[in-house]
């Protein structure tokens, strides 16, 4: 009988609860870093507050993961193809930088799909998908095991953008370095100071042999970047929109998802795209007792896209502590992978 495991914060040191898991299902272990109370606290203090926000970690229920994966097949959409064509060209050269027999642990593991041609090449030892999506993850570490079966496969299911903390988890792991991988440009969703601290915590994690790899978007020309996130079909817009049915889910309210347009701006001077629902007519919604109201125009801000010249991402990597650091890119520089390992921290 497998078993997934949780976490509990408010232990000095954090434990890990064990519950009952289907049988011959790869194990999951589920790090509980914020109860129900706490994300509906986060949820309605980012929609009360002036300028009103959601954080994008409540995108991706069930409808939104799907809405994502076809974003991903989107002509607009160059960051997915761009970072798979590099992976293709330079994968013997990368992963020539990488430990054998690893521990591959995909963070933000979605589907697994960018992470399976990896697997046999590196020859990895075991494959740990973390994601915030526990039914998402439970179906890919499925689908793994089934491809490879030689292969062990678990799964942590946790907020890693508000700690990452998997040390329990790969204390089982010592004989295999971990390798981190991170693709998709996903680092670019948070504010430069979060991503800092992000990537200091994945250094934290690596180890003398372990190594980062990580796929970051560059900056480019307005057009190519708003097209990317406000494409022609309307599927952006409706992945956008659905946040919304899961801020009902959440607070019990009653946001109408046609009443606001999905907006993609570019803010040069931050070099971020800015994710935007903008109400088109006057609403009133009331949120746990409190009536927010939205003139037409007003914009709750769902996400922010940073883009990043390859020096100033090697300059943060560098502050971060990392060490040992390469790059492949594209022929247009629309797109870096970078791998890195344990350096000394910049102070």
């Amino acid at each position: 009988m497998a078993t997934s495991i949780s976490f509990d914060q408010h232990h000095p040191r954090g434990s890990w609860r064990r519950f009952e898991a289907l049988q011959d299902a790869p194990l999951i272990e589920i790090a509980t870093l914020e109860s129900a109370q706490q994300r509906q606290a986060g949820l309605l203090a980012g929609l009360l507050q002036p300028a009103a926000a959601i954080d994008p970690k409540f995108f991706y229920d069930a409808q939104g993961c799907a809405l994502y994966g076809a974003i991903c097949q989107l002509q607009e959409y160059y960051p997915t193809r761009t970072e798979a064509a590099i992976f293709e060209r330079y994968r013997d050269q990368i992963a020539a930088q990488l430990p054998g027999r690893c521990l591959w642990v995909d963070l933000g593991c979605g589907d697994g799909a960018k992470s399976w041609p990896w697997l046999e090449t590196v020859d990895a030892a075991g494959y740990m998908g973390v994601d915030i999506a526990q039914d998402w993850l439970a179906h890919t570490l499925q689908v793994g095991a089934e491809r490879f079966p030689a292969i062990a496969f678990s799964g942590v299911v946790t907020d890693f953008s508000q700690t990452l903390l998997l040390q329990p988890v790969l204390s089982g792991w010592l004989e295999q370095p971990p390798v981190l991988f991170y693709p998709g440009s996903s680092i670019g969703n948070f504010a430069p100071a979060q991503a800092l601290a992000l990537l200091r915590a994945m250094r934290q994690h690596l180890g003398p042999h372990g190594r980062l790899l990580i796929g970051v978007d560059a900056l480019k020309d307005e057009a190519t970047l708003r097209a990317a996130y406000d494409d022609a079909l309307g599927v952006t817009a409706a992945f956008n929109r659905n946040v919304l049915r899961v801020v009902n889910r959440e607070l019990g309210c009653h946001f109408e998802p046609t009443d606001f347009s999905h907006r993609a701006h570019f803010n040069a001077k931050a070099s971020r795209i800015e994710m935007r629902l903008v109400a088109r007519r006057p609403v009133t919604v009331q949120l746990a007792g409190t009536m927010r109201h939205f003139a037409k125009g007003d914009a709750i801000v769902t996400e922010h896209c940073y883009k990043f010249t390859p020096e100033r991402f090697e300059t943060l990597l560098t502050v971060a502590g990392f060490g040992e650091i390469q790059r492949w890119s594209d022929d247009r520089g629309h797109y870096s992978v970078f791998v890195a390992a344990t350096g000394r921290a910049q102070t």
